[in-house]
């Protein structure tokens, strides 16, 4: 029973984050979001008995891909443009 909510409760979380990185106009806090939706991601793997994917998981799409993003938006600019 405990499982089956720590299930939920993940997959809630991965559809509210994956809409958060939509609905975000501002590019860190959707960059922010999208490093979340990758740790769930790694957690939901956890959950389902697949440690070695949610270790790499958690090391590149966590970790190196959200600080290849923070890097790349500190050279731009951080708001998207409302008119376009």
């Amino acid at each position: 029973m405990i499982e089956m909510l720590a299930h939920i409760l993940v997959l809630a979380g991965l559809v509210i984050s994956a809409l958060l990185v939509f609905y975000f106009r501002d590019l860190m806090a959707a960059a922010l979001a999208s490093g979340f939706f990758s740790f769930l991601i790694s957690l939901e793997f956890y959950i389902l008995q697949a440690p070695d994917v949610a270790i790499s998981q958690a090391g590149i799409g966590a970790g190196l891909t959200t600080a290849i993003f923070i890097i790349a938006i500190r050279g731009t600019q951080r708001y998207e443009e409302a008119g376009k």
